[in-house]
Formats: structure tokens, sequence, C-alpha cells
């Protein structure tokens, strides 16, 4: 007989359910922004070439997107809750190992795969999965807010850790970022019950238990795989793809790991550029969560017009612009509210198209695009600085992209009726 075991606050748990992914997702964000901090330390302390630098900081965001499809079938056949504590061990390990490296392939092996695979399960896809479980209304909101987790972790590491790496080194950088994801561990264990019915509730807003998916029969590989072979036979999938692919080619990889290395370029310190993708952590944190509020009122396609417009326009102001107080200023507002306000009407997109129960997957499938993106952009934005000397030619083509993908969001078919779970 399942043992059910009761928590506080009723159905007003799947808040506090809420608060500790969050609070993952934030410690996960935070280890994917680090390399943008370590990329100059590393040069000094090794003499690794930036090319070098960015090409480990690219298989880390690479494999932290592709790994979401495969997470999201994990999390059905073996649970939320082992999946992450797993994710979080593996965090933890790979960033304290690389406190001893003195090789570039150690720092691939830590701060690329192992770090890639770990962090890849705390992601977007596991918000995804939290809110559909736990939520049966305000899931808009919900997402925006779990997406907006990401800004906080670039708010409150990035600031610390460019400083830590300043008075004290690149090894302050990888000991905090093991702490901040081993402290997640207990927390986790001790807060995230597995689902609604695991204490004895109803997923918020339901008046009534929702139907049970049927379980997933046979290998992991083979049904996430299978459940991407259903997707791709939709034009729904594609276009979701491909905008999330410059989603994430403009943010994470460009600005993320290379904006402080840019203003670097500009004779900015590093403290100062880590300080200005803060306060774009902390417009993001509004603009995300407002947008998710928005998701659930208007046509997501439009929005994500909105949002992609004014993500490319901001890109090629940047790098034209003169880099004064002003310029970062208008750019850290317009581009921190914009972040990735772009998840919560791609959740949606992907729920209204998919249903509930092949969503989840789906959108890890699609969020591997973003992060595709994201890691050829590490990659490219390094290259052209190493080969040109500067990062012109890299923003004005992601700038180019982002207006590319504005059209291709007003271009997706009206949304479907939706479908069973």
């Amino acid at each position: 007989m399942k043992i059910v075991r009761p928590r506080p606050f009723g159905q007003k748990y799947a808040f506090v359910v809420v608060g500790v992914v969050f609070l993952a997702l934030l410690v996960s964000a935070g280890q994917r922004s680090a390399p943008g901090v370590l990329i100059r330390p590393l040069e000094e302390a090794f003499g690794w070439s930036r090319e070098t630098v960015s090409l480990s900081a690219a298989i880390g965001i690479f494999l932290y997107g592709m790994v979401g499809p495969f997470a999201a079938t994990l999390m059905v056949s073996l649970g939320i809750r082992r999946v992450v504590l797993g994710a979080l061990v593996l965090m933890t390990a790979a960033t304290g190992l690389s406190y001893f490296m003195a090789e570039a392939w150690q720092l691939i092996l830590t701060w690329g795969v192992f770090s890639g695979l770990g962090s890849g399960c705390i992601a977007i896809v596991l918000g995804a999965t939290v809110v559909n479980r736990w939520f049966a209304t305000n899931r808009g909101l919900m997402m925006g807010l779990l997406t907006a987790s990401a800004a906080t972790g670039t708010l409150l590491f990035l600031p610390a850790l460019a400083a830590l790496a300043d008075a004290f080194g690149w090894p302050s950088v990888v000991l905090t970022v093991a702490a901040a994801s081993a402290l997640m561990i207990p927390l986790v264990w001790w807060l995230l019950p597995e689902s609604p019915a695991a204490i004895g509730q109803l997923p918020y807003g339901a008046a009534e238990a929702p139907a049970a998916a049927p379980p997933r029969a046979g290998n992991m590989i083979v049904a996430t795989f299978a459940t991407l072979g259903r997707g791709m036979r939709t034009k729904a999938f594609w276009y979701l793809f491909a905008t999330f692919f410059i989603c994430g080619f403009t943010t994470n990889g460009l600005v993320g790991t290379h904006l402080i290395a840019l203003c670097g370029d500009q004779g900015i310190p590093e403290v100062q550029a880590a300080g200005l993708l803060a306060a774009m952590g902390l417009f993001d944190l509004i603009g995300t969560t407002l947008s998710g509020w928005l998701t659930d009122r208007f046509d997501p396609r439009k929005l994500l017009f909105v949002y992609y417009g004014i993500r490319g326009l901001s890109l090629i102001f940047l790098i034209h612009s003169d880099f004064d107080l002003f310029s970062l200023a208008l750019f850290s507002i317009f581009f921190g509210l914009d972040w990735i306000a772009t998840v919560p009407p791609t959740a949606r997109l992907a729920n209204e198209h998919f249903g509930d129960r092949d969503a989840p997957v789906l959108f890890g499938w699609i969020a591997a695009g973003h992060q595709m993106g994201a890691a050829s952009a590490a990659f490219f934005a390094g290259y052209m600085r190493t080969v040109q000397g500067n990062y012109l030619d890299a923003f004005v083509i992601a700038g180019a992209t982002g207006l590319v993908a504005a059209l291709l969001s007003v271009m997706m078919a009206r949304r479907p009726a939706q479908r069973p779970a």
C-alpha cells in the first residue's frame, strides 16, 4: 500500500514546490553563467586561448540543452525528486573537481561535459514538468516565475563571482558554485514531494484528480525519440525549435558568455560588466514574470513577435553604441526585460499543440534547440573575436537572427483545440 505523507498548506503546498524548484533552477543558472566570469581569469592563469575556454562553455551549454528531453522522460519513469537529486550531486562533484584542474581537457570535462549533463536536468524542462504536474490554473504565471529564476541566478551570482575572481582568483569561483549546488541537496530531499497525490492533495486550482497518464513503456531513450518523431511531423515543432534556437543564440550563448569580455575590450572593468548583467537579470525577473501573466491572456505568437523584434534591435544598437552610461543602461533595460520572456509563450504553444503528455518531452527537445543555438553562439563569438579582434560581426549577425525569429513567430498556425493528456 502506498504511503501518503501529508504536508501543510493543502493545495497551496504547490507554491512551496515552486519555491524549491526556483532555488534549484537559480543555482543551475548560476553554474551555467559562471564561465562568463572565468574566461579572462583562466586566460591569465593558464594561458589558454579565448577560443579554448569558449569551447568548454559551448559544450556545457550544448549538453545543458540536449539532456532536457531525456531528463523529462526520466522524470516520468524515475521521478522528479530522484532526477533533481542526482543532477545536484553531479553538478557539485564536477565543479568541485575543477578546483584541481591544470590542463585544458580537464576544464572541458568538468565545466563542459559533467556540469552540462547535471545542469541540463535542472533547466527549463524541469519547470515545465513541475508546473504541469502541480498546477491546473495559473500555469503561464508560474512558468514565467520559474523561468525568471535563470535571471535571478545571474543577478545573485555574477557580481559576487566577478568580485571573487578579481580578489582571490578563479579557484574561489568554482568552490563557491560547488557549495551552492551542495546546499540544495538536503533542501530538495526534504521539501520536494514527487506529486500532489504523494501528499494527498490535488494540483493547485483543480476540483478533481486529473486522469493518470498511461505509463511510458519500453526503453527511455526509445520513448524519448519516439515522442520526438511525433513532434517532427508537425510544422509547429519546427517553428518553435527554430525560434528557440535563435533565442539561445542571442542570450545565453552570446550575451551571457561574452558580454563581460566585450566590455573588457571597451575598457570596462570586469566587476562593472558583471553588474550590467546583474541589472539585466533584475529586469528579466520582472519581464519574464510579466510575460507569464500576459501569456495567460494574449496570443503567444504576437508576444513572441514583439520579444524577438526588441531583442534583435537591442543587439544591433549595443554593438554600434558608444558604451557610455546611457547606452549601457538603455540596453540593460530593454534586453533585460526581454532576456527569456520568450519561454512562457513558447511553453504555452507547446502545450496547446502537443498535449500534456507529450508537451514536456517535446518542450525538452525545443529547449535543446535553445541550447544548440547558445552553444553555437558561445563558440562562434569566441572564434570571431579571435580571428577579427572584435565582436562586431558576431553581434550584428545575432541581431539579424532575432528579427528573423520575430517573423517566424507570426508565421505559426493559429492554435488548435487543446489535445487530451
